[in-house]
């Protein structure tokens, strides 16, 4: 179901027809209009939300790839991933590499125009050929138009999410359970690693494993802490957050409605919400340290180890070649 992401709905964006670079202007004022979308078509706003740091999510189960600014929706596009024997790893990644005009190391130096690339063996965000079905040797491929739209609105370090629904059945408790989130502490005799100076700047990225009950924490791609988390309720299904401020109050947690239906609708993450994670006080007191609007946190239900689909789980991508 992709019904939880009508905020779309009340907005007036701009469609892009498969077959023509020309836009043309429709509002999305009615249920639905999302998953009508054909290959190679998308829809692009970014008016709604002109500055604040951009988050990307992309939908396997859907072939659908969402674009957030400063935690509001402002595209949506049709995506072709790895098909079978080539599959596109799920995870969270970072933008490592930007080129217009790219050719493939790996294939017959296949064109990848306006190339972003995700890891440094070969999987990239770029346009290409969308023929309605999972097509590609591991990469996303984009609409033409949208993969240079796309282009200009990102930087190094932008985070990716790529998600697919788990073939693997968790039992979870009868009440409805909550995400947890790093903020409340508890022994401060529990091990943990914090190592900022790995990569001194750049985007943070949270990822929380349920299976783990661990959290680690990126910075541009790198990372520079890790520690063991208690959860008070199991984690049932992947979120993702983007940090809006931080304040007297505490960190703002915008809640990102993920295109394969899971999770909750959008809303910040209440103080009740955050307080069923709980990490060391001192990990904790150093992560609010470097903490700052447009930081993306990830919780899952998943091990950072593999995906409950046997794919890996991209967490950490560091070595260069």
């Amino acid at each position: 179901m992709m019904r939880r992401l009508l905020p779309f709905a009340a907005l007036a964006l701009l469609i892009a027809p498969a077959a023509a670079a020309q836009q043309q202007r429709g509002p999305m004022t009615e249920p639905g209009a999302i998953e009508r979308l054909k290959p190679g078509q998308f829809f692009w706003a970014p008016q709604i939300a002109p500055a604040g740091p951009v988050t990307m999510i992309v939908s396997l189960k859907t072939q659908r790839a969402y674009v957030y600014r400063n935690g509001v929706p402002i595209g949506v596009t049709t995506i072709s991933s790895g098909k079978p024997g080539h599959t596109t790893p799920t995870g969270v990644f970072t933008i490592l590499q930007k080129k217009v005009d790219h050719k493939s190391n790996l294939y017959n130096n296949a064109p990848m125009p306006y190339m972003q690339r995700l890891t440094w063996d070969g999987i990239a965000l770029h346009a290409g050929a969308l023929p309605g079905y999972p097509a590609s040797h591991g990469c996303v491929r984009l609409p033409m138009a949208f993969a240079k739209l796309l282009y200009g609105v990102t930087s190094l370090g932008l985070t990716v999410v790529i998600t697919n629904e788990s073939l693997v059945p968790e039992v979870a408790p009868a009440a409805s359970p909550v995400p947890s989130a790093p903020s409340d502490g508890h022994s401060n005799n529990a091990a943990f690693s914090w190592t900022p100076e790995v990569s001194p700047t750049g985007p943070v990225s949270i990822i929380v494993s349920g299976r783990d009950r661990r959290i680690v924490v990126l910075r541009n791609g790198k990372q520079i802490g890790s520690a063991p988390v208690m959860l008070d309720v199991p984690v049932a299904n992947t979120e993702a957050f983007t940090l809006r401020a931080v304040d007297a109050d505490g960190a703002h947690w915008m809640r990102l409605p993920l295109p394969d239906g899971s999770g909750k609708d959008g809303g910040e993450l209440t103080a009740d919400e955050r307080t069923k994670g709980h990490v060391p006080d001192e990990f904790r007191q150093k992560l609010e340290g470097i903490l700052a609007p447009g930081a993306t946190m990830l919780v899952t239900r998943e091990t950072l180890a593999t995906s409950g689909t046997g794919s890996k789980l991209a967490v950490l991508v560091t070595d260069s070649k």
